[in-house]
């Protein structure tokens, strides 16, 4: 019934729109007028951002990659050091999207922030391209064992260089994608069939980013030096910027809503005052703005739903409000839009939670399946493939796959389901929840045999690799791989199609927010585990030498948490009711 209600409502739009050419979603250009549909927005202005996103993760990931042998190598910072310097840096560069996307949709707009926060991320890494090029700038070398540390203004070059990169990414991660989706008007179908696409894309140029610095910078960085390493991603980001301004002409512009978080108390506020009053009978008497437009700048109208009636109250029309004709005051009286954006953030949240578990089975191809490939067999004939190197599978798989989904998958699934995107967000983010389950129940089978033989073999106490390929370590990166093409694009596009159209970039921000919430659950689960497996002096299930462990186990519980979730995801999902606009 939601679903063919909203084709109605979107059918009803996109005739309108197209009597006059215009979009019908408000969408308007830089100066704020409307905006024509032929010559604006759509893949040729998407081209634009894609090659924006592909080389800020080109830049991203060429420091990422290598932070933490920097550190060591040039910076002469201990194993613990440097890990701790890489972690938190990282963590920060997932935790700034909050504040960018906050300024976008409250006050700047996407444009404008991806704009300021591209030049700080560009002073930031011709800042760190600098300081890794002249030695003036750097600790002097190893010199008989002895490592000089870097003075004060070293250390203070380097960090204000690096943290000047995770707040320029903080403005750009939760904008691009929700500024490339607002270049396809939803209101129109075939624009609206465009739309999923663009997320596929837009992740294909994030892992395409992240081949290229994986392989090209990192033989740059370790053979031609730091200051090539560094400057070459400096040179695509600047690139990457001025391509993004050529585009400004025919990009389509949504007008920021005002501060989210005002929004929300107001609701709150306004349902508590009216905590005694009675609900109309009927919800057409709840208040709302006349005609097509929503008191919320930038935002469409937005249908009531009878879900967390609760907050309904705040739109009741009390007799003092009619007595005084006291409309214009939101701590008192919210319109159902202002209300609905409220539920839609609350109805959203179980959803976001089971991303957090599915971010934590990510975590392991960093970690866990790193340190279980150092205890196989590394020798491939005259060759030796290190351990970190097999993550390329993960993101072959992830490019290799993304096409084949768009171009065959979705249109195969669309005349079975009838659906413009062949399935639902829910449904592709549950089809990487399970692939995410297979993946840590091979990494779990794999484990078991490598100490099956290790036992065998009278290596339980010998810290050494178990003669076993570490080849069987690829199937587990391809279904990580695979997962993500579901669940990751699944869920960036769920949280900006679900989202109200005025918080869209926070809400993507916080989509990126679970990446972060993902590595800290493992490593609290990780503590957890290591607490009570090393009690009474045992070695426990993850101890320095891998073969008197039980690491097998380890992944066992990780996929037992996962099938936990997915269960709690089928939950939610079938409960969730979908965002309908109104007329």
């Amino acid at each position: 019934m939601e679903d063919s209600e909203e084709r109605l409502l979107v059918l009803e739009e996109h005739t309108l729109s197209e009597d006059v050419g215009f979009t019908g979603d408000g969408s308007m250009d830089k100066n704020g007028n409307p905006v024509l549909k032929h010559n604006t927005g759509n893949w040729r202005a998407c081209s634009f951002i894609l090659w924006t996103e592909c080389c800020e993760r080109f830049a991203y990931y060429g420091i990422s990659k290598s932070l933490v042998t920097y550190l060591k190598t040039r910076l002469h910072q201990g194993n613990v050091t440097a890990a701790w310097n890489f972690t938190t840096w990282q963590g920060t560069c997932y935790l700034t999207p909050l504040v960018g996307a906050v300024l976008a949709d409250s006050w700047w707009g996407r444009y404008r922030t991806i704009a300021i926060f591209s030049a700080i991320y560009l002073i930031g890494m011709a800042i760190l391209t600098i300081s890794s090029s002249l030695s003036s700038l750097q600790p002097s070398p190893q010199l008989n064992y002895v490592s000089p540390q870097p003075n004060f203004s070293q250390y203070l070059l380097f960090f204000t260089s690096l943290y000047m990169i995770a707040i320029g990414a903080g403005g750009i991660k939760p904008c691009v994608s929700a500024f490339g989706a607002d270049q396809f008007d939803e209101t129109d179908p075939i624009e609206r069939s465009n739309k999923g696409s663009f997320f596929n894309w837009f992740y294909f140029c994030i892992n395409l980013g992240s081949l290229a610095a994986g392989t090209v910078l990192v033989y740059l960085q370790q053979y031609y030096g730091w200051g090539l390493g560094y400057g070459v991603p400096t040179l695509f980001m600047g690139l990457a910027m001025g391509s993004f301004f050529i585009g400004s002409k025919i990009y389509r512009f949504q007008k920021p809503g005002g501060s989210p978080i005002t929004r929300v108390c107001q609701v709150l506020v306004a349902s508590v005052r009216k905590w005694r009053v009675q609900f109309p009978l009927d919800n057409c008497c709840l208040y709302e703005l006349p005609g097509k437009n929503s008191a919320i700048e930038g935002s469409r109208k937005l249908a009531h739903t009878d879900q967390l009636r609760f907050l309904d109250k705040a739109a009741v029309v009390t007799h003092t409000d009619s007595k005084h004709g006291n409309f214009s005051n939101p701590w008192r009286l919210c319109t159902v839009t202002q209300v609905e954006e409220l539920k839609l953030l609350l109805r959203m949240f179980p959803i976001w939670f089971t991303g957090i578990v599915f971010f934590m089975v990510c975590a392991q191809d960093s970690s866990f399946f790193i340190e279980q490939g150092m205890v196989l067999k590394k020798q491939i004939g005259s060759f030796t493939i290190a351990p970190a190197s097999l993550s390329t599978f993960e993101v072959l798989t992830f490019i290799a796959f993304v096409p084949i989904y768009d171009k065959i998958i979705v249109p195969a699934a669309r005349r079975f389901t009838g659906k413009v995107r062949g399935f639902t967000e829910l449904q592709r983010m549950g089809t990487g929840l399970i692939l995410s389950i297979l993946a840590m129940v091979s990494a779990a089978l794999v484990e078991t045999k490598r100490l099956q033989i290790a036992r065998e073999m009278g290596l339980v106490h010998v810290k050494v690799e178990v003669p076993m390929s570490i080849l069987w370590l690829v199937p587990q990166y391809m279904l990580v791989g695979l997962a993500e093409v579901f669940t990751s694009i699944g869920q960036i596009e769920f949280f900006y199609d679900q989202s109200p159209n005025a918080l869209r970039s926070v809400c993507t921000a916080f989509a990126l927010v679970t990446v972060s919430l993902g590595s800290y659950m493992s490593s609290f689960v990780l503590s957890l585990v290591s607490y009570f497996t090393t009690r009474g002096g045992k070695p426990g299930w993850i101890p320095d030498n891998l073969n008197e462990g039980r690491l097998d186990l380890f992944f066992w519980l990780i996929s037992a948490l996962s099938l936990l979730n997915l269960i709690v995801f089928l939950f939610c999902s079938s409960r969730y009711r979908y965002k309908t606009a109104s007329v």
